[in-house]
């Protein structure tokens, strides 16, 4: 009797504790989201609610103003701004990912002097913080006149310079079979015509989530832009979201948190419509096949 009864409630048990743990799950979700439901909330508030100790997220009254505002508060329009960091995104995703990929095919696939050290060199660049190099790439740009420009940011792209992409593709070319480039060798297929008939079309995972995360970090980057661009023309997003705050630190904070949610747009999209390929990209890295 003792154990029919407890194969009764053991059920139950398991309804509960996952009832328990859904929940658990639910509160934490909402405090992490409550800035960003907050800063939603704040963007249609009337300027003197935002500061006004009010923590509801339901504002007293529903305004468009700060959108309006920050839209065309500033010299130039914040279409501008968004015209440029799309371009600029895009433009490095690129580079990223054809640049990343030749490299990672030339380290997992290919046999040439040097190999070990070169992907060694590689990987030791991981280790070598963006601002040790920021001083000596600068000066190189000035003087080839590249600053004021988009090209210090996206030109490198085009040169394999992250190396987090490249050891994401070769941990994923490896575990391609071996046997798909010596079938094509025998058919008469060069390095690179298996490179771009074969390894490519089995990479889509890993490529799209290098152009997920390349598209985002360069989305969110400020630093770069901060260096490289003086002419309010060519700001990207983050350097218009910083122009709505003067020197004193004042600033329309509505139309501030009006355009920060309008910038979190094409990063939730892209998420939103590729996350399928990220996650099977990421879980598949390094994985034999």
């Amino acid at each position: 009797m003792t154990t029919d009864a407890a194969a009764v409630h053991a059920p139950e048990r398991s309804v509960l504790r996952s009832a328990l743990i859904h929940a658990a799950l639910i509160v934490a979700s909402f405090v992490m989201l409550y800035p960003l439901l907050w800063m939603l909330a704040g963007s249609v508030r009337p300027a003197d609610d935002i500061f006004g100790g009010q923590t509801s997220l339901i504002p007293s009254q529903v305004s468009i103003r700060a959108y309006e505002t920050g839209w065309f508060g500033l010299q130039v329009s914040f279409g501008t701004f968004f015209l440029n960091s799309l371009a600029i995104s895009v433009l490095a995703t690129i580079g990223n990912v054809m640049a990343a990929s030749l490299t990672a095919y030339a380290f997992s696939r290919l046999n040439f002097f040097g190999k070990r050290f070169w992907f060694a060199l590689m990987l030791g660049t991981l280790m070598l913080p963006y601002h040790v190099t920021l001083i000596p790439q600068y000066v190189l740009f000035l003087n080839i006149g590249w600053v004021n420009t988009w090209l210090p940011l996206v030109v490198p792209k085009f040169l394999a310079v992250d190396a987090f992409f490249i050891f994401l593709m070769v941990q994923f070319f490896r575990g391609l079979p071996r046997e798909l480039d010596e079938a094509a060798m025998m058919d008469g297929c060069s390095a690179w015509r298996i490179y771009w008939k074969i390894v490519l079309p089995l990479s889509v995972p890993v490529l799209a989530t290098a152009a997920i995360f390349s598209f985002i970090w360069t989305w969110e980057d400020f630093f770069g832009p901060l260096i490289y661009l003086g002419d309010i023309h060519t700001y990207t997003v983050q350097l218009g979201l910083r122009s709505l705050v003067d020197a004193s630190g004042t600033s329309d904070w509505g139309a501030l948190f009006a355009m920060s949610v309008l910038s979190l747009i094409p990063i939730f999209l892209v998420f939103l419509f590729f996350q399928r390929l990220l996650i099977e990209g990421i879980a598949t890295t390094g994985m034999k096949r």
